[in-house]
């Protein structure tokens, strides 16, 4: 009787084991170190109709756009662009004008939005973009077992995660910046060039010292 009961102990205590490994997770196969997270930039359109003219926006009209701008909390990376059915320069000057006091250019294309113009109306797009990494953070690996000597799920995710959350541009995650080309001298030398001009901190002598009159 004795070892019968042994028996069922140690069967109790191997299908327990069994259930406690099994419930661990499974082992990484990640054996790259490429990380499987990576962020992911979503843009979203914001749209607002106004009532153009001949000379382009109405004061009324450009006055409901800095409002609409100031809610917006226009800021860099956000690209604005004109959607005009009618190709009038003079809107595109005056929402040229009015990005301008945020900073921000107008782009040469409106991306395509939901529904219709109506005659005598204009388009104004924000495209706003943002950056996460999905998934982040993965702790779906919770066995110490690693047969496969692979990096765990989360591997990249602080990284990458503080990358999406600092970069100015999302955009710049997509494809970088381009430049016109040109090599401005004047201005890739100007930090150079007030090294190089300015009076060494010993030229002006050795200070008297003062001296007292006890």
């Amino acid at each position: 009787m004795p070892f019968a009961n042994h028996s069922k102990l140690a069967g109790a205590i191997a299908l327990s084991l069994g259930v406690v490994v099994s419930g661990c997770g499974g082992m990484p196969d990640n054996r790259s170190l490429y990380s499987t997270k990576q962020p992911v930039v979503e843009r979203t359109n914001y749209t607002l109709d106004v009532q153009t003219n001949r000379g382009g926006l109405a004061i009324a009209e450009q006055q409901r756009i800095i409002g609409w701008f100031d809610t917006m909390g226009l800021s860099y990376g956000d690209r604005i662009s004109v959607d005009d059915p009618t190709n009038n320069p003079a809107l595109t000057t005056a929402v040229s004008e009015l990005a301008g006091r945020y900073g921000l250019l107008l782009s040469e294309a409106a991306p395509t939005t939901a529904g219709y113009l109506q005659p005598g109306q204009a388009r104004i797009v924000v495209t706003r973009s943002t950056a996460s990494v999905p998934g982040c953070p993965d702790w779906s690996a919770k066995s110490d077992m690693n047969y496969n000597n692979a990096t765990s799920p989360g591997y990249g995710c602080a990284t990458n995660s503080n990358l999406a959350a600092m970069v100015a541009d999302p955009q710049d995650l997509l494809e970088g910046k381009k430049g016109s080309g040109e090599t401005i001298v004047s201005a890739g030398t100007k930090a150079i060039d007030s090294y190089r001009e300015a009076a060494p901190t010993g030229a002006g002598g050795l200070a008297a010292p003062a001296t007292g009159g006890n």
